[in-house]
């Protein structure tokens, strides 16, 4: 389900190298890998019958945002015969104040993610063979969320830069070549059957860190950034809108993926932050940004 964007893309990739039977169900709207079997439509509409009669080994769904899609989804497929492999989220957690989250942590009702967690859910109470992933933020080429392109634009086109308080709000970035690695070594082992796994970068990174880190890859030093502090608590603290990472410490622990599935990031955070730079920011037609929506946060 998906297949053709950022995270779906890279697990199809995966698969491809494999030499797996793959279909995808998508709107039609990026091109199709060659020998690939593409079902064109909508998976919010009466396009789902199209898949009906049909029965696969693995589902892998890195589209869905809700019980009610999952559900649906089921209904015309029926249960797949291995794994329903579902692309979940950390932002699920609810912020409490004890850190790393862990897959045991408390969920969030109010989080916008709540739905991936009600369809973790329903996947247990319906006895469906599942493993589920909760990455934190997922960055690398093709990225359709403005994380990396947020910094990269003011570093590179010397804007200011803002930075919530002192800079020291903890955060966490997984490469989403990482993410797809944890999907197939799950489909290979019995011990991933009905498990969750947050899945990210091992390291744990401050704002001003970070921020250093994209400086360094744009062959730019902190010290000479202009960067200018605001004061989160008067933003939302989950807003996205006006800063690309919450506003509150934000980091899991990945010991169980690394315990039963032998998996490692092959990313170090500077690796994977020149990779989107090399990669996807300097191959794009990058003008000079326009960066008004900064004023709300700085002068």
């Amino acid at each position: 389900m998906g297949g053709t964007r950022f995270v779906g893309k890279a697990i199809v990739d995966e698969l491809v190298i494999q030499n797996h039977q793959i279909t995808l169900f998508t709107r039609g709207n990026k091109s199709i890998p060659s020998g690939v079997t593409h079902i064109k439509g909508d998976r919010d509409t009466d396009d789902l019958d199209k898949l009906v009669g049909k029965q696969y080994d693995i589902i892998i769904d890195s589209s869905g945002r809700n019980k009610d899609q999952t559900k649906r989804l089921i209904q015309k497929t029926g249960k797949p015969s291995w794994r329903y492999i579902y692309i979940s989220s950390a932002g699920l957690y609810k912020n409490h104040g004890l850190y790393p989250f862990l897959e045991s942590s408390q969920v969030d009702i109010n989080s916008r993610h709540y739905g991936k967690a009600e369809t973790e859910n329903w996947l247990i109470e319906n006895s469906i063979p599942f493993t589920s992933f909760r990455p934190t933020y997922i960055y690398g080429p093709g990225n359709y969320n403005p994380i990396e392109k947020w910094f990269f634009d003011r570093i590179c086109y010397d804007k200011k830069i803002p930075i919530p308080d002192d800079g020291e709000i903890l955060t966490q970035l997984g490469h989403v070549k990482d993410l797809a690695k944890g999907v197939l070594l799950s489909i290979e082992n019995e011990v991933a059957r009905n498990r969750i796994y947050n899945c990210t970068g091992k390291e744990v990174v401050s704002i001003k860190g970070l921020i250093e880190i994209f400086a360094n890859v744009c062959g730019k030093k902190l010290s000479n950034l202009n960067t200018k502090s605001f004061d989160s608590s008067l933003l939302d603290p989950k807003a996205r809108k006006l800063f690309p990472i919450r506003l509150s410490h934000f980091f899991t622990d990945v010991t169980r993926i690394e315990r039963e599935l032998s998996w490692k990031p092959s990313y170090c955070l500077f690796d994977g932050i020149k990779d989107s730079y090399q990669n996807d920011y300097l191959l794009k037609d990058n003008s000079e940004p326009d960066i008004t929506i900064d004023s709300v946060l700085i002068n």
